[in-house]
């Protein structure tokens, strides 16, 4: 688990909710929805903002400034201004904690 970053332990993120974590530089968001983790980079492709504090509906993600929306489970845009889909990094559980990393390194 060398070069994976703790997000929290399991029972910490419920259905619904999020928590943001740093690897080096990249800020990502680790959703639960209905069960599964899924994460991506917390900013908007297109203008550099925060994802987080947006709305969750369903599986989307509404960036608050501008509206555009990406999907959690793979980054990519389902709703305009963004046209660049967001990057999506791995996740994974191990005794009870919740991982991820940037794996585009």
């Amino acid at each position: 688990m060398d070069d994976w970053v703790k997000v929290c332990a399991e029972d910490e993120l419920l259905p619904g909710e999020f928590k943001v974590v740093w690897d080096d530089d990249t800020a990502i968001a680790v959703y639960n929805l209905e069960g599964n983790l899924y994460a991506i980079e917390d900013v908007c492709t297109h203008d550099g903002g925060e994802l987080t504090g947006g709305e969750i509906c369903g599986f989307e993600v509404e960036c608050p400034r501008h509206g555009a929306k990406f999907d959690v489970r793979t980054g990519e845009v389902t709703q305009a201004p963004a046209t660049e889909p967001v990057a999506s990094f791995p996740v994974r559980v191990e005794d009870g904690v919740i991982y991820t990393r940037d794996d585009r390194n």
